[in-house]
């Protein structure tokens, strides 16, 4: 992934959204000597500049986070060209932050590559025959399959807490289902539970849209509860 004779060739669309689109890539470096040829796909995750359009409760979001530049921070408060552009940088260098810092944690993230601007490079992560794993909202797990689901979800939201932090926007579009593996994606809202002054509330949220899913699935599945043993996980 890092070496620098490898070549990127976009294959194409994954996801559109408001805020960002997702490509397919191959970065592949041909056979030299005694060197095989390799390759892997990564996910690119592009954040629009011109086009593009804060987060929802953004505001909520990055409460506590600050921008160092005073011009970038003006620019960005006025929303020209450069602020735009200025914003949906931060956005994809918070992303890039929280995978890096998460995925040591050992939440179950997509691997970070690297970050350029507003594109980020991470991990793709497939269904096993060569296309996109899908959304946990687009399964119909088995029940033993379900419970396996919750509890690999509930340890990643244990770790994140553990590290003081919510997802803030968890839902089961935002969880992939890899076979018998879930992995969380959509993080450059990450939010300090303590430190964010609605975090608490964020933390709730993440709880009620997990655990309505699994219950209307077939396991009861307790909100506050969840919310119970992940704040054991914070203080």
């Amino acid at each position: 992934m890092t070496e620098q004779a490898a070549i990127d060739t976009e294959l194409g669309v994954l996801k559109t959204g408001k805020e960002a689109d997702v490509f397919l890539l191959e970065r592949a470096v041909e056979a030299i000597g005694d060197n095989l040829a390799k390759s892997s796909l990564l996910a690119a995750k592009r954040y629009r500049t011109e086009e593009h359009r804060s987060f929802h409760r953004s505001t909520s979001y990055v409460e506590g986070r600050r921008t160092r530049n005073s011009r970038d921070s003006r620019a960005m408060a006025k929303k020209t060209s450069h602020g735009r552009g200025v914003a949906a940088g931060q956005w994809a260098y918070a992303e890039w932050d929280a995978l890096n810092r998460l995925w040591k944690a050992g939440v179950p993230v997509p691997y970070p590559v690297q970050v350029d601007g507003t594109e980020l490079l991470m991990e793709f992560i497939d269904d096993g025959e060569g296309g996109a794993a899908p959304r946990l909202a687009q399964v119909r797990p088995s029940k033993e399959l379900l419970g396996v689901y919750f509890e690999q979800l509930r340890d990643g939201m244990r770790e994140l807490a553990r590290a003081g932090l919510a997802h803030g926007d968890l839902s089961p579009y935002n969880v992939l289902a890899q076979a018998e593996r879930i992995v969380m994606i959509d993080l450059p809202q990450v939010v300090d539970i303590v430190g964010n002054p609605k975090g608490m509330d964020f933390l709730m949220r993440d709880c009620h849209n997990m655990a309505t899913w699994f219950t209307h699935r077939g396991l009861e599945i307790d909100e506050q509860e969840l919310f119970a043993d992940l704040l054991t996980m914070v203080f």
